[in-house]
């Protein structure tokens, strides 16, 4: 900061909070000096006229006020809430939002691709994961300039941080492999396994589903990932599961999917009957990678059940409107991906038509040199 002679003028010349070299000239150098010293003492008070917001808030308010709007998300706890602390952790609490910049942001980006998956060491990290931690972040920055805590976001200042994804994967289990894993999986996993064959629910939609929400041969969904309720159609297969499951349980639970609790007698610990807890199976992680490997299948995750339904609706004749509906796609772009299945299994068919004029053609071929 500093007073300086320009000429026939006396001119302030000082950087204000926000970062900005500020210069403005005075006929008077008593003028100049009074004015020098009072942005100066506004400036050490915090009432600075032309401090920007940025300057003024800090990474720490602006994902406390995030987490208080969108705490009562589904997702906040089991996803959000660790990326909020992961980006309190880096950028700090402290920092105001002025002096985090686009490359900043960028860095951040490309240490998380460095970054192996948690309890894996050796596999990297994927494209999605990254853009799902990103698209996090943008969205915190986007609600910042919302709710007038930050000008502009350090996300519109570059480009390039979202990196395209390669949504192609349809891996499925052919007839002979469904029969495998089954064999391989206990009742328990197998039940939800046939459920998700024959309706392509999401495993969070299956292990929450209650026997309230099966009326009239569907299934009606309500929460779902895209929140659009959808409503899937029973087959007579998975019709019979459900009323054997129903049979079992007797009624005493409000979840289809539970784990049967054996109840055993004081003397010699012997089995009398299986106890169902009306509370429903959290997860099948570990019971579902085991399964998998003793069926002897690569590269297969559960998530991959929704394919294997795709996939035969589309090689049996299902259109891919009914594709679309019945797995909940907003859109038709997800659904294209199973639709060079149908054409290779027409591919198929038709070869099926071999040998149905090889004889014709041979006559017709030999009667050509049948000279007279």
């Amino acid at each position: 900061m500093a007073v300086r002679k320009r000429g026939s003028t006396w001119q302030i010349d000082y950087i204000d909070p926000a970062g900005k070299r500020i210069r403005k000239s005075f006929k008077k150098k008593k003028d100049a000096d009074a004015e020098l010293g009072k942005r100066v003492s506004l400036i050490a008070e915090g009432r600075y006229l032309d401090v920007k917001k940025d300057c003024k808030t800090t990474m720490g308010e602006l994902l406390d006020r995030y987490e208080e709007n969108f705490k009562d998300q589904r997702s906040f706890f089991s996803w959000k809430s660790l990326c909020v602390k992961k980006f309190k952790e880096y950028f700090g609490e402290k920092s105001l939002l002025s002096q985090i910049r686009f490359v900043d942001i960028e860095t951040y980006r490309n240490r998380l691709r460095q970054t192996p998956v948690r309890g894996k060491a050796q596999k990297v990290r994927s494209v999605a994961s990254v853009n799902r931690e990103m698209a996090v972040m943008h969205h915190v920055f986007q609600k910042g300039v919302e709710w007038e805590m930050i000008e502009k976001s350090p996300f519109e200042r570059g480009k390039g941080i979202f990196s395209k994804e390669n949504n192609t994967r349809t891996r499925y289990l052919t007839h002979e492999e469904i029969s495998r894993l089954l064999s391989s999986s206990p009742d328990h996993l197998k039940d939800i396994i046939v459920c998700a064959v024959h309706t392509g629910m999401r495993k969070s939609e299956i292990l929450s589903l209650k026997w309230s929400q099966i009326k009239g041969g569907f299934i009606y969904l309500t929460r779902t990932k895209t929140d659009e309720s959808r409503q899937v159609p029973v087959s007579d297969e998975l019709k019979k599961l459900f009323d054997d499951v129903r049979r079992k349980q007797g009624g005493k639970s409000d979840y289809v999917f539970r784990y049967e609790r054996p109840s055993k007698k004081e003397e010699g610990h012997k089995v009398v009957k299986l106890v169902v807890d009306n509370n429903p199976i959290l997860d099948v992680k570990h019971s579902f990678t085991s399964a998998v490997k003793k069926a002897g299948i690569e590269d297969f995750r559960f998530h991959d059940l929704r394919h294997t339904c795709a996939s035969h609706l589309v090689m049996n004749g299902a259109s891919l409107k009914d594709v679309q509906e019945i797995l909940g796609h907003k859109d038709m772009t997800m659904t294209l991906r199973y639709a060079h299945l149908s054409q290779e299994h027409k591919k198929k068919a038709v070869n099926l038509l071999n040998g149905l004029t090889a004889s014709v053609s041979q006559n017709v071929t030999n009667a050509a040199f049948d000279l007279p």
